[in-house]
């Protein structure tokens, strides 16, 4: 028995650890970078990406026009750059989140946070891809389900799966193999 809960605890480091150095690159504003010019809506660009822990957050700018801000949540909502968390000024700036939770950051140069440049990287506290389903989850309770029909979408949804995503759903069906047994898990 305590073998087995070494080998599941060695596994969990393993995966944590996989899932840590294998986090996306986000260029926050995309194309546009971070800038005043063009209504960038950071708020909608930050509103449909999934964040998560050991994601690299970057900031492209011209350093002699804008700089990154990290601050608490009431400086973000007053766009007060006065005490920051942090400061960012090469205009390459990388950031990997290291903690869930909300991530504050704003243009410290003066007016720019009021014009919009501002956004809030939250990295929820419990996503649906760190809970692993229960047995009675993967078995549909109805049989009046009908199945998707195929459409030009299917090639997007197939892509917007992450390579990463599918080795730790790999890893973590290895660990209920291990739990549970082979037998267990397809009764």
């Amino acid at each position: 028995m305590a073998l087995l809960i070494l080998n599941i605890s060695m596994a969990m480091v393993v995966l944590g650890i996989f899932q840590a150095c294998h986090g996306a690159v986000y260029k926050v504003g995309d194309s546009a970078g971070w800038t005043i010019i063009g209504n960038v809506d950071y708020k909608l660009w930050s509103a449909i990406k999934t964040f998560k822990v050991g994601d690299v957050i970057k900031f492209e700018y011209n350093p002699q026009f804008h700089n990154v801000m990290r601050v608490t949540h009431a400086m973000y909502k007053t766009c007060n750059a006065s005490l920051p968390i942090e400061s960012y000024t090469t205009g390459n700036d990388t950031i990997t989140i290291t903690t869930r939770g909300h991530h504050f950051f704003l243009c410290g140069v003066p007016g720019h946070c009021q014009s919009g440049q501002k956004v809030d990287i939250n990295v929820p506290r419990v996503s649906a891809a760190n809970i692993a389903p229960t047995p009675s989850a993967l078995v549909s309770p109805s049989t009046d389900v009908k199945p998707p029909s195929p459409s030009s979408n299917t090639s997007a949804s197939i892509a917007a799966i992450k390579s990463h995503d599918l080795v730790l759903l790999a890893l973590q069906a290895a660990v209920l193999f291990v739990l549970f047994g082979f037998s267990d898990i397809l009764a």
